[in-house]
């Protein structure tokens, strides 16, 4: 949920500030973009060097920079940021929050942000439960702003109580959670495939294919953005993700096809992006076969057919979705998978099409509904195009 999103983090005058660090490499290792803004008494709780560290970007702490010239445009960062987390948040700064005082970068900032705003109190348990403090709080959340409340435990005075900032792991989940509320796929169970499988000749030699798992690796990652829980089984691939999804590795069309038998029944969406071998070698042999004769042949039997395998078990209220790679007759063909293996959508690419098929970072398709109604899109990178395919799986949901 928090892959390529910008965030503002800011860091308040607490002892708190130290976990600061942690939260930062929790949200890169997420996949954000972070920046950091440190208020002045942030300072003298931890440095600026260990946060850029960390974020891989400057901290900002001030304005204007007396030593370097650098003016630090406060409306700019504030329109960069998806999204801003004030933690740890002090007493001092969510008063000046709650009243629209702006006597540093970090409160100038967060009233020039267009983005919803969390923040996460530290402090100690009278100053957390004064009425002054807990006014300004009710304030901000009028504000459309989100608490993150603060935990029980022991505070730096050595009272016991509400005051303790929630943990950076904490903190990440809520944020987490936060944001798959409202989005169309909630709750639902994704399976997607992807990439090509490799059919053992000998330990050395294999049968294999040229797709590289980009197209499904996108649609993966897509589902995830629209709030599903994603199983993704890839072949062998170079293909990364830091999407929060369940990643299955397999080899062989058997192994593909045991994991998403294993994963079907469960699954509210499927989507087969994979380029799963037809034949694999009757017999796989146990040395490397060493080259001798001028002639050499491998005898070949089918794989299971996977996609339609699952077509024959799939159940009422759930959707499979299918792609065809074709050369020729493209929509003939398509059109007689999509009907054969009992599927929901069939995604067409043609490796005719300049800028579709493997190895490449676009695709071009067409998606063929169970009523072979046609929706055609333009070249595009295979991001959007998994944005398409998901768009279209909407769809049919509603």
């Amino acid at each position: 949920m928090l892959s390529k999103k910008n965030i503002i983090l800011g860091v308040c005058g607490s002892i708190a500030a130290y976990k600061s660090a942690l939260l930062v490499r929790s949200l890169i290792k997420a996949g954000a973009n972070v920046k950091v803004i440190l208020t002045a008494d942030a300072s003298n709780f931890i440095t600026p060097l260990t946060l850029a560290t960390l974020s891989k970007n400057p901290v900002y702490t001030q304005y204007f920079e007396a030593e370097t010239g650098v003016w630090s445009n406060h409306v700019e960062l504030g329109l960069w940021a998806d999204y801003m987390i004030i933690a740890p948040a002090s007493a001092n700064t969510i008063g000046k929050m709650a009243n629209g005082l702006c006597d540093n970068l970090l409160t100038a900032v967060y009233l020039s942000a267009k983005c919803p705003v969390f923040f996460a109190p530290a402090m100690d348990l009278d100053m957390w439960k004064h009425e002054s403090t807990q006014e300004n709080i009710e304030r901000l959340k009028s504000f459309g702003n989100t608490i993150i409340a603060p935990n029980k435990g022991e505070l730096a005075s050595g009272l016991f109580g509400e005051g303790r900032m929630a943990e950076p792991d904490e903190i990440v989940a809520f944020l987490t959670q936060e944001l798959k509320k409202g989005l169309p796929l909630l709750g639902k169970k994704v399976l997607v495939t992807a990439g090509p499988t490799y059919e053992a000749i000998d330990p050395v030699r294999f049968i294999g294919n040229h797709s590289s798992g980009k197209m499904g690796f996108a649609i993966a990652e897509e589902f995830v953005a629209l709030g599903a829980e994603v199983t993704l089984i890839t072949g062998p691939t170079a293909e990364k993700t830091t999407a929060d999804l369940l990643r299955i590795d397999v080899i062989s069309a058997n192994d593909m096809l045991v994991a998403c038998t294993e994963k079907f029944a469960n699954s509210d969406i499927t989507v087969m992006s994979a380029a799963v071998a037809d034949y694999t070698p009757v017999e796989v042999a146990d040395q490397k076969i060493k080259k001798k004769a001028e002639d050499f042949s491998i005898q070949l039997k089918k794989t299971t057919d996977i996609l339609a395998s699952l077509g024959k078990v799939k159940k009422e209220g759930q959707l499979l979705i299918g792609f065809a790679l074709e050369t020729e007759q493209e929509e003939t063909y398509a059109k007689e998978k999509l009907l054969k293996k009992n599927l929901d959508l069939i995604v067409l690419n043609s490796l005719n099409d300049k800028g579709a098929g493997f190895k490449t970072d676009t695709n071009k398709i067409t998606i063929f509904n169970s009523a072979f109604a046609k929706t055609s899109f333009e070249t595009k990178s295979k991001t959007a195009v998994a944005k398409d395919i998901c768009a279209e799986i909407i769809k049919l949901l509603n």
